[in-house]
Parts: structure tokens; sequence; C-alpha cells
């Protein structure tokens, strides 16, 4: 075997997702070659890639199509792909930033974004967790930080704040840094200087991901955070009933209208059915059945997947145990499907879209 003959084999080997072969998207470096044995490795988009086994399959088998008795080793790296083409004068070290937003409150937005964040890291990426929520903070309740403040340190001569790291997560919330037997009572100018406060003044370091756990609604904020940063997408939640769906709409909506123009990864729907414990092969749909996937298919946008209403999720949230950290093998599995999903559409979206660029927004978006 020559290398040659390798990269010829491995021609005929496909990325699942892009649709090209391994080679054309430079994914294959570093081959070796000694007799009957044969190693590489290939470079993936992210750490928290799902069809790497898949890929690995299929080059053996390429190879032992010239060589049957071929061994064949096959190696991972990674370098998580980012269409940041800004000045990275903030989050600098942060190559996807991911916004989780839904049309209204209720929904579950900050249990799937937290899950969300574990289970992408649990994969072996980077990850941070912004509660972007000032009024209704509850990324601190669900990891179990409550009471914990954040330390600063110097970074070139700026005081910078430092993110809480809890299982492997870094966050910050504005539960953080206020007593939270205290309304926030502060008009939309404080909460946006808040918000860029978030992004300026906090040491995220370096991220794979950093998921952006939204308020509800379409408001300030939303149009603070995609004029501050280079959005990467948006991820949408919904939940079955008709009123969710509607909200879910004008989300959509939102990032597709005037200037903002920020993509949507897809729709993933939460409480999609109920499977008691004793019972776990059993799907109850109390709330409606299919209906993010049919609002996904209105769209046009991906369908992410759908989490069951399971008492050990709640339970999970309010003891600042993430259910990604329980034994709960159900909602552990819904969670790495949504994940995985969502992954593959982010990769998708930085192969097949324009750069990320920080928003202009348009006179008409009020």
């Amino acid at each position: 075997m020559t290398e040659n003959d390798i990269l010829d084999a491995l021609r005929t080997v496909e990325e699942p997702d892009l649709k090209k072969d391994i080679i054309t998207l430079n994914m294959v470096n570093d081959i070796k070659i000694d007799n009957n044995s044969v190693s590489f490795t290939i470079v993936l988009t992210t750490p928290a890639c799902p069809l790497k086994d898949k890929i690995k399959n299929d080059c053996v088998k390429a190879i032992r199509l010239i060589n049957e008795k071929a061994e064949v080793i096959v190696n991972f790296s990674s370098n998580t792909s980012s269409l940041r083409k800004d000045k990275k004068d903030l989050l600098k070290g942060v190559k996807n930033i991911i916004a989780v937003v839904s049309g209204k409150g209720g929904v579950g937005k900050s249990t799937v974004a937290s899950n969300l964040a574990l289970a992408i890291a649990e994969s072996g990426a980077k990850v941070g967790l912004m509660d972007a929520d000032i009024y209704g903070p509850s990324v601190h309740i669900m990891f179990g930080v409550r009471g914990e403040r954040p330390q600063m340190r110097d970074v070139d001569g700026k005081g910078m704040i430092v993110p809480i790291n809890r299982y492997g997560i870094k966050l910050m919330s504005i539960g953080l840094l206020v007593d939270e037997k205290q309304a926030v009572v502060w008009r939309g100018p404080m909460v946006s200087s808040a918000i860029r406060q978030f992004v300026s003044d906090v040491d995220w370091g370096d991220l794979d991901y950093l998921i952006i756990d939204m308020p509800p609604g379409t408001g300030d904020i939303h149009l603070t955070i995609v004029q501050t940063v280079p959005v990467t997408g948006v991820i949408v939640v919904t939940t079955p009933q008709l009123v969710a769906l509607a909200d879910a709409k004008k989300g959509i909506a939102m990032f597709g209208q005037g200037g903002v123009k920020v993509p949507v990864i897809g729709l993933v729907e939460n409480m999609s059915y109920f499977t008691p414990a004793e019972l776990p092969g059993n799907k109850y749909y109390i709330f409606g059945k299919e209906g993010g996937k049919k609002l996904a298919d209105e769209f046009d946008i991906p369908f992410l997947g759908e989490i069951p209403l399971v008492q050990s999720i709640r339970e999970g949230g309010d003891a600042g145990i993430p259910v990604m950290i329980s034994d709960d093998m159900i909602s552990k599995n819904a969670f790495m499907e949504f994940s995985d999903n969502a992954i593959r559409g982010i990769a998708m979206r930085n192969a097949e879209l324009p750069v990320t660029e920080v928003t202009e927004i348009l006179e008409e978006v009020k």
C-alpha cells in the first residue's frame, strides 16, 4: 500500500452530514504505513461529533477493499469549526455562540439549555453556559451553586469576573451576583448593560460552545445579544400545546426578519410525553403529539428531538443536580440524541451558510 492508495480509498468515505468525502474536506492527517499496517488521524469538526464511529468503520472498510489483511488504526483529533470573522474583541476564545430561545415562559427552556450544555461537554467539548434571563435567572439553582459568588482575576490589566465551574461547565448568572430575595427592577438600558458586561467582563477563556439561556419572548435582551456578539445560531424550545407552538412561531420569525438574520439550528420539543418510572417503555402524550415536529416542518427547520416529561428532570433541577448527571437513562438518552442533532446542525450551518457576523438591527425592528 502507498499513501496514494490510502488517499484514493478514503475518497470513497463520505462525511455523513456534509455529503462530501473526507479527503476533499481535509479531514485526514498523518498517514503512516508499515507493511500491512496503516494509521491516520481524522480531524473532526467538534470533539462532540456523534458520527465518529460510523466514519471510523467506513474508513476501515475502504482500506480493506484494497488490502483485506490490512490492520487499520484510525485516530481522532478535533478542531471545532467556527465561522467567526469579526474582530473578536469580545469572547475571543469562543468558537460558537448558541442562543436557546422560547416564545413564552414555562416551556422548560432553562432545563433544556442546562442539560444541552452538559450533554455536549460529556462528548469532550469545552462548554460555557450564560444565563441571560436577568429578571428570572435559574441556572445557578439548577447547577446547585446558590449563594456562591464568582471571583475576580486580572487579565491584561483589566479586572475580569471568573465564571463558576460546575460539572465541567463554566457558568455565569445574575443570580450569582445579587441577593435572590430581591427583585431585579431594572429598565431596559440597565438590563442591556448587564448583558454586555456578561460578554465583555467575564473571563470565559477558550470554549468550543457558549450556550446562552435567553429570557422568554422577543425583546431587548435578544436584540442586545445579536448586536453585541456574532451568534452562530439559535435553538428554539417549545412544548406540544397549541399556545406554546403559536408563541414559538414568533421566536422563529424574530430571527429571520429584518436585519436580525440569525440562523435557526433547529427546534426541540420539551415535555413531549410522560413516561412513568415504573413503566419506562410507555409514552403518554398528555399535551398533544408531534406539534413541534409539524411546526419545524412548517418553517423548514430541523427537528432536533423530543424531551420527555419525567419527574427526575424536575427533581434534578430543583436539587441542583441536572438530569444529565443522574442515572436516569431515559432522560439522558433523550438529551444526548438532542445534543447530537444540535451539534450536527451547528457543523452543517458552519459548512453551508455565510460567516457569522454581529447583527446590524434595522430601524423597523423594534
